[in-house]
């Protein structure tokens, strides 16, 4: 059965399928990524999981994977294949698109930014489905977007757009990790929720999601810090909306698995706030967890389409092949 190897690779674990040409996920698998073990032995686990999800799908489906799409964290050169540089995983200028395809005996990679994949599976096959404009926002530790096009994500001329978390919408606020005061992820991300409830309430090991099952029960410290929260995030997403005008917003990460607590608030909050700006339809994510793997199958079968439709040269090849 024909199949790509979709890997999807965090700071601390990996997701992985095996998909086919319908979608469907064949074969699931996760790995811890290992990061305490230092870069190099990031890299030999990537390498060692996707050459058991290449074996597998042999023994198993019958033929080996015809593309791999791989989504990973910082930031990443699409185009030529490279893992710039990620924090947390301790890399820098990585050729991972080659290192993979070496590994695996010359098969096709994609590469991409694990939000923009994530984004791409939402717009495509998840909450953004049919919307030809989308902005995917994921509300975790920090908070970043993808920007949807007719079912293809923006990645800018520098591979930056749609770092909607280095908005600042609080200027000389709590400086922020890329230099900058008062950034939307300092005010509204799942971490900044976590840290200004666990001051408030006093509890060290108090989190985000206590903070909503807290506003859920009315504590007024909670609703306080909630709606600090909610203001700062309606700012930083009308400014978006003024930029962009999608016709979808959708709202993910942590943050989003509080349901109504979150977006009743935030969907006043920016109603509020618009003027001539089109409201769009603000929906949570849909894909939850699943998000990057299966944008990272899509990326690879892209890639597979994309060589399937590319021109025959003219000029025929003066190649002799024993």
């Amino acid at each position: 059965m024909r199949h790509v190897i979709a890997l999807d690779v965090g700071g601390t674990g990996m997701k992985a399928a095996l998909i086919g040409a319908d979608g469907s996920a064949l074969h699931e698998a996760r790995r811890a990524t290992g990061r305490e073990r230092g870069p190099d032995a990031v890299v030999a686990s990537i390498l060692d999981f996707a050459d058991e999800l290449a074996a597998y799908g042999e023994k198993h489906l019958g033929e080996r994977a015809a593309a791999v799409g791989a989504a990973v964290p910082g930031i990443v050169d699409a185009e030529r294949g490279i893992a710039v540089y990620a924090a947390n995983l301790g890399w820098r200028d990585l050729p991972l698109r080659e290192l993979l395809s070496r590994r695996l005996g010359g098969v096709p990679v994609a590469l991409g930014h694990d939000v923009r994949t994530g984004g791409l599976a939402e717009g495509r096959i998840g909450a953004g489905r049919g919307a030809d404009r989308f902005l995917f926002v994921p509300l975790g530790t920090g908070i970043a977007g993808a920007i949807g096009i007719d079912g293809v994500i923006e990645p800018g001329a520098h591979g930056c757009a749609g770092e909607i978390g280095h908005i600042v919408v609080r200027p000389g606020g709590a400086l922020c990790g890329c230099g900058q005061r008062g950034c939307l992820e300092r005010l509204a991300s799942a971490s900044a929720v976590t840290r200004a409830w666990a001051e408030a309430s006093g509890d060290p090991d108090a989190d985000a999601a206590d903070c909503a099952t807290a506003v859920a029960a009315g504590d007024p410290r909670a609703v306080a810090v909630w709606q600090e929260a909610v203001d700062a995030l309606a700012d930083g997403l009308v400014t978006a909306l003024t930029l962009l005008d999608p016709r979808t917003l959708i709202i993910g990460g942590g943050l989003a698995e509080a349901g109504e607590t979150l977006f009743t608030p935030l969907r006043a909050a920016v109603e509020a706030r618009v003027t001539f700006q089109k409201l769009p339809d603000i929906v949570p994510a849909a894909l939850g967890d699943t998000a990057g793997c299966l944008g990272a199958g899509l990326l690879a079968w892209d890639l597979l389409s994309a060589s399937a439709s590319a021109p025959i040269p003219s000029t025929p090849s003066t190649e002799v092949r024993a």
